[in-house]
């Protein structure tokens, strides 16, 4: 199974759907992904991805699941966990400094790393190394 897109891989980063056990919650998250930030109105730019194969996927797996020229450095992914809590912190996996390594994120703030990961105006650590004690990135002080 391969990742079909529908927008333009250069300008639109990966929301993947893991978890579809709530259909409102997945909507619900993808609505508040993209909802514009800021008095710029910054805003995440995103597909979000709703196939069923990709049900319980991985971080190990989501190489396997992209074409093999792409060239995305990030996905999102919304599993269980963004789809139970409250907050909905919606798992960043990284796929190109560290492959593999997950930071969690409130998607009020998935702009600001959708943003600056898209431009490498920021690293991955720059994220994962500010998250809270419970490993959700939240926004800088």
């Amino acid at each position: 199974m391969v990742i079909r897109r529908t927008l333009p891989e250069e300008d639109y980063s990966l929301v993947i759907r893991t978890d579809f056990s709530d259909d409102e919650a997945w909507a619900m998250v993808c609505r508040l992904i993209k909802m514009p930030r800021t008095r710029y109105r910054f805003q995440a730019r995103v597909e979000c991805i709703s196939d069923a194969t990709c049900e319980g996927l991985t971080p190990a797996e989501i190489r396997s699941i992209l074409p093999p020229n792409s060239r995305e450095s990030f996905v999102f992914l919304v599993d269980s966990e963004a789809i139970i809590r409250p907050d909905h912190p919606v798992l960043v996996v990284d796929l190109h400094e560290e492959p593999g390594r997950t930071f969690r994120v409130i998607p009020s703030e998935a702009w600001g790393v959708e943003n600056n990961l898209s431009l490498s105006n920021m690293d991955f650590e720059d994220f994962a190394g500010s998250v809270d004690d419970d490993g959700v990135f939240r926004g800088f002080p």
